[in-house]
């Protein structure tokens, strides 16, 4: 609860600075200047930035989360984006209450989730992923696409070397450890994770394997990630030039000094003129 009240007065802060800033531009909105900053990566799901959400809550919730949403990116293509929105708020809120729901919902104003997905992406490219596969599971360097080759990698997974698990990874509940590690990228909420869930979840719950999800996006959107939350600084010069009356201005004494110059130089050092410079200073 302390995080949670820490996240509230967070937002309470952000909210009164959003309203200063709104004040601002209103006052000037003749010279406002609109600005868009974009990461170097596309643009993530939403559904995937709920799940690690929900994984920092707790790795129990992150794995109900996926059981209620296995297939739910389907409604993407047929609901617009508002209603796809609410649809995955409405999963969540089966697992969190009213304050973590308006928690979540600033974490998606944010973006705050969208680098840990591309994290795995990235992750996930390195492995590489096999061609035309829309999910692939990985046992001890060996890659496949079809879940009936599942059972011939598993055979003799302890032979070969076992992959490094890092901190992030999300690792099916289980209370072993030393078994035959099955990693899955996929993305959640596709009929292709649902397919593999199911089977890798089944033999994870029977003691066969450490279950290990990693997300993977086969088709990335073309959009650039907009970063939002982040301060940003427009220096705009001004290159508007005035024009002044400087026939006034009195020349008498500058010019006495410039022509003494050059007969008061020692080694270098124009002594007269830093006696005048040292003299304007301290008048």
């Amino acid at each position: 609860m302390a995080k949670a009240a820490d996240v509230v007065r967070l937002l309470l802060g952000s909210t009164a600075l959003c309203f200063s800033l709104l004040g601002a531009r209103t006052a000037s909105a003749s010279k406002a200047v609109t600005a868009h900053l974009a990461a170097k990566w596309p643009e993530t799901p939403l559904l995937l930035e709920a799940s690690e959400f929900m994984a920092e809550e707790s790795n129990e919730k992150f794995w109900l989360f996926l059981e209620t949403v296995q297939e739910l990116a389907v409604y993407k293509q047929t609901e617009s984006a508002y209603s796809y929105y609410n649809l995955i708020l409405k999963k969540a809120g089966q697992f969190l209450d009213n304050l973590h729901i308006n928690l979540l919902k600033f974490a998606f104003s944010i973006r705050a989730y969208s680098p840990t997905i591309q994290m795995f992406q990235q992750i996930a490219a390195d492995e590489p992923p096999p061609d035309g596969c829309d999910a692939f599971v990985v046992i001890h360097k060996k890659h496949t696409c079809k879940i009936n080759e599942l059972k011939k990698l598993l055979k003799k997974a302890t032979s070969r070397p076992r992959p490094y698990l890092f901190k992030g990874d999300h690792k099916f509940p289980t209370n072993k450890e030393n078994l035959p590690v099955t990693i899955l990228y996929a993305e959640i909420g596709t009929r292709a994770f649902s397919k593999f869930h199911k089977v890798l979840s089944e033999k994870a719950q029977n003691g066969k394997i450490l279950y290990v999800l990693r997300h993977y996006i086969q088709k990335p959107v073309s959009q650039k990630m907009y970063l939002s939350g982040y301060g940003v600084e427009l220096a705009i010069k001004s290159t508007e030039y005035k024009a002044l009356d400087d026939t006034q201005v009195k020349t008498a004494t500058n010019t006495t000094v410039e022509d003494e110059v050059e007969t008061n130089e020692v080694q270098g050092f124009l002594f007269l003129k830093l006696n005048f410079i040292y003299y304007r200073s301290h008048t």
